[in-house]
């Protein structure tokens, strides 16, 4: 497959801001789809389920939108090759529910992949090239502009999906996902105000945390972060259909948050 797994995309030299899509696409390389137990039809809506639809063209119109563009690490694969999000080991929750760093359970807890896969080769080929890149862009920006700010860009949808763990919490237009040590309380508060006309914001539900780099993670403060996770009923046609105009509106919400932040 020639497409690449991810993809680092520039902003201004100076911008401290780095948004993160890790869920947005749907591309699935032959081998991984070879070790995939559905049928086309039913991969295709697991895959209209799983995947945060538009989130990299959210991005994309923020940061042409923004005053200083920031930079973008991008996801090109979908996360039912492996999910750079998750712990690749027994520190991760989702495994509870098969959806671990290799997930072997589907949404709706039907089996995706055989139990008994071997997920090493995952993990290598795929996991820990995206955790390296992923961790030299941030100690760039940190280098280059003395701090950073990772902001996660995902979608979620209007009613719960069997494998969500909390999903019985308030379901806001706009959830925002904090660390205590990552998320100062002026990041909060500046995410607040820039989504504020698109819709009510929450904190920590149905979705919590952010995302940081292992090696920077709980130890360097100049790496904030925040998961942003938008409703999907408010900017596209559930659960896999084509953007509505709220997409344009969510992007411009974040572009001013991008602006707060540079």
């Amino acid at each position: 497959m020639s497409e690449p797994s991810f993809e680092l995309l520039p902003g201004d030299p100076a911008s401290p801001v780095l948004l993160h899509v890790p869920h947005s696409a749907r591309a699935i390389p032959a081998g991984v789809r070879a070790g995939l137990l559905l049928d086309d039809a039913a991969l295709e809506r697991e895959l209209d389920h799983i995947t945060d639809a538009h989130t990299a063209e959210i991005a994309s119109r923020a940061s042409e939108l923004a005053r200083v563009r920031p930079w973008r690490f991008v996801n090109r694969l979908s996360r039912l090759v492996v999910d750079p999000e998750r712990f690749p080991d027994e520190r991760e929750e989702m495994r509870a529910v098969g959806m671990g760093a290799v997930y072997t359970r589907t949404t709706h807890g039907e089996p995706l992949r055989a139990e008994d896969t071997v997920q090493e080769p995952l993990i290598e080929r795929y996991f820990e090239p995206y955790a390296r890149a992923i961790t030299e862009a941030v100690s760039e920006r940190l280098a280059a502009a003395g701090r950073v700010v990772v902001i996660d860009v995902h979608s979620y949808p209007s009613r719960p999906l069997p494998y969500e763990l909390h999903g019985g919490g308030p379901r806001p237009a706009v959830c925002l996902g904090t660390d205590a040590f990552h998320t100062p309380p002026g990041l909060t508060a500046a995410a607040r105000s820039a989504f504020s006309p698109y819709g009510k914001t929450g904190l920590d539900s149905p979705f919590a945390g952010t995302y940081v780099p292992l090696a920077h993670y709980g130890r360097e403060r100049r790496v904030g972060a925040l998961m942003v996770e938008i409703r999907r009923d408010t900017y596209m046609t559930e659960p896999g259909g084509p953007p509505g105009a709220g997409l344009d509106q969510v992007a411009a919400a974040l572009a001013v948050l991008v602006d707060s932040l540079g």
